[in-house]
């Protein structure tokens, strides 16, 4: 739940005004994550629906960007104004289902220190930030 209400706060601050959720994910209206969103889920829409049927029928000019471990750097890599970015569950990453729909794959690369002893991922409402930052930035 706290994740999806940073998510939404995220969205609020970077101009984003809708995020497609699975039928699988937390209620929005849950008090966590209404909470979280401090406010910003006046300002957000969040819809739920059957996310392969979503993706499958998206205008071509759309692009999805999925984040991934093994994703393309996402500072050397292309982006698209006009895209989808799908943000995984934290123990399971993208459902299986919705992998082959994705067009390009991105990550955040790790730091620079001992890779041995960092965390293995970053958490999904961070890593949005990150991504969603980078995409502002270039557009």
């Amino acid at each position: 739940p706290g994740n999806l209400g940073t998510i939404i706060r995220t969205a609020d601050w970077f101009g984003i005004e809708n995020i497609i959720c699975s039928e699988n994910s937390v209620d929005v209206y849950n008090p966590k994550v209404v909470q979280a969103t401090m406010g910003s889920i006046t300002r957000v829409k969040v819809y739920y629906t059957q996310l392969v049927e979503f993706l499958s029928s998206k205008p071509s000019e759309i692009k999805i960007f999925g984040t991934l471990l093994e994703g393309d750097n996402i500072y050397k890599k292309q982006l698209a104004e006009n895209a989808i970015i799908l943000i995984g569950n934290e123990s399971h990453g993208i459902s299986k289902e919705l992998l082959p729909l994705i067009e390009e794959k991105i990550s955040i690369p790790k730091g620079t220190g001992n890779k041995q002893d960092m965390a293995e991922s970053l958490n999904a409402s961070i890593a949005t930030g990150i991504i969603c930052s980078e995409f502002c930035r270039r557009f």
